[in-house]
Parts: structure tokens; C-alpha cells; sequence
């Protein structure tokens, strides 16, 4: 075989360090563009992306040029430069340590673009921890739950804590 040929579909979901939600809704296009651009410049595709106040969803058409981890570590660390040079937030932004990662068939990219662009409404009645708990149960990750979050600070704080206006 004379090239390489792949089709490798990954869901990428992190959070804010302590689920803080210091995400401002104001600036969330700004921080898909941003994002959009790390990836590209990693020689990936975008496939769908959204992000709520305390965590962000990336589903990514990846080839075999980067590692994943290298790639998340990559979005993580320009995106907390990003934000925190735009002083987005009161307080320094970072991101929790680790992420979840799901691999997809090409036949499912609808069904996880659309449950990405649906995020709002999922969260109307089902919690980051829940929804991501309820991830890794559904593929089968083994996990201690004594190390899934961070507990640093409390998920049910104002959505406005933290975010400078």
C-alpha cells in the first residue's frame, strides 16, 4: 500500500478545573473559532463543537499524525493562554486535568454531531457529572469515581461566578 488511510471519528469532552463555570456564553463562538484553529493547525478536522458554561464537547475527524493526548494538550493549554490573556475571568482559567475521549463509526457522526449541537437543552434537566458519568458507563470505561472530577469547588455555584463582564 503506497499511503495511509484512516477514518477516525473521536468525541473529546473536558471541563473546566473544579466544573467552575467560567465559560462566558458571550464568548463561546470566539472560543469554537479558536479551538477550530489549534485543531487545523494540528492537521485535524472538526467535525462539530460546543461548549457550556464548565466543559466543552469536540468531535474530531482525526488522521494518524498526532496522538490524541498530544492534540487535547495542545487545544487545552493554547486555549487556557487564550482565554486568560483575554481576561475572560476573574480568576486564572484552567482546565480540569485528563478528558474522556469516544471513538465513533462513520454511520454515527449524525446522531453525535447533533447531540453536541443539543447541548443546552440536554443540560436543562441532566448535569455535566451525570452526562459524563453516564459516557463512560455507556463504552464500557473503567473508572474510580474517587478520581473522575476534581473537587476543588462546588458544580452548583452561579453561572455567573467568576466571568468578567
Amino acid at each position: 500500500m503506497s499511503d495511509t488511510y484512516t477514518q477516525l471519528y473521536i468525541h473529546i469532552v473536558f471541563s473546566v478545573k473544579g466544573r467552575q463555570p467560567l465559560i462566558p456564553k458571550q464568548h463561546k463562538s470566539e472560543l469554537h473559532k479558536y479551538m477550530t484553529g489549534i485543531i487545523h493547525n494540528n492537521k485535524q478536522k472538526v467535525m462539530q463543537i460546543n461548549s457550556m458554561p464548565d466543559h466543552i464537547h469536540i468531535l474530531v475527524g482525526m488522521t494518524p499524525d498526532i496522538a490524541l493526548s498530544d492534540l487535547v494538550r495542545d487545544i487545552k493549554g493554547s486555549t487556557t493562554r487564550f482565554i486568560n490573556r483575554q481576561r475572560w475571568t476573574v480568576q486564572k482559567f484552567m482546565w480540569q486535568e485528563g478528558f474522556a475521549a469516544f471513538s465513533y463509526s462513520y454511520s454515527q457522526l449524525e446522531a453525535v454531531i447533533t447531540y453536541i449541537k443539543n447541548q443546552e437543552k440536554h443540560h436543562s434537566h441532566t448535569t455535566f457529572e451525570d452526562e459524563y458519568l453516564e459516557l463512560l458507563k455507556r463504552f464500557d470505561v473503567p473508572y474510580n469515581p474517587k478520581y473522575v472530577f476534581d473537587t476543588d469547588h462546588k458544580s452548583n455555584q452561579s453561572c455567573d461566578t467568576g466571568i468578567v463582564r
